[in-house]
Order: structure tokens, then sequence, then C-alpha cells
């Protein structure tokens, strides 16, 4: 799964509960989402639900497949 700069907040924050659901992320995904981090496209409750990822992969409780 993967997302685009034309998704919705709605898709971004499914996006992210597939993730935590799966507790697995891509390393291309994870790319895609520090893009859309660092570039600011995203608003501040799309910035908070895309970090729930990177806490998860801090806490180790998502990991990170190929």
């Amino acid at each position: 799964m993967s997302i685009s700069l034309q998704e919705t907040p709605t898709y971004i924050e499914e996006f992210v509960n597939h993730i935590l659901t799966t507790r697995r992320i891509t390393r291309q995904d994870q790319s895609r989402l520090m893009s859309l981090l660092f570039d600011n496209v995203l608003g501040d409750q799309e910035q908070r639900v895309v970090n729930r990822i990177f806490d998860a992969l801090h806490q180790g409780t998502v990991r990170v497949v190929d």
C-alpha cells in the first residue's frame, strides 16, 4: 500500500491505522511518509496521525519489512 500527495486526510488516517494494525511498514511507505512530513504538505492533524507511525517504530511495536 502506498500513499500519494493527492490523498485525503481520511485516507492517510486509514493508511496509518492499517500499518498500526498489521504492525508492519515497508521501507517505501516509510520513505514516503517521511517525505510528506519534511515537505510540509500535511496539515497539523495529518502530521499527528503520521507521527503515530514513527512513535510506534521507535517503541518497536511496528517493524519495517521489505
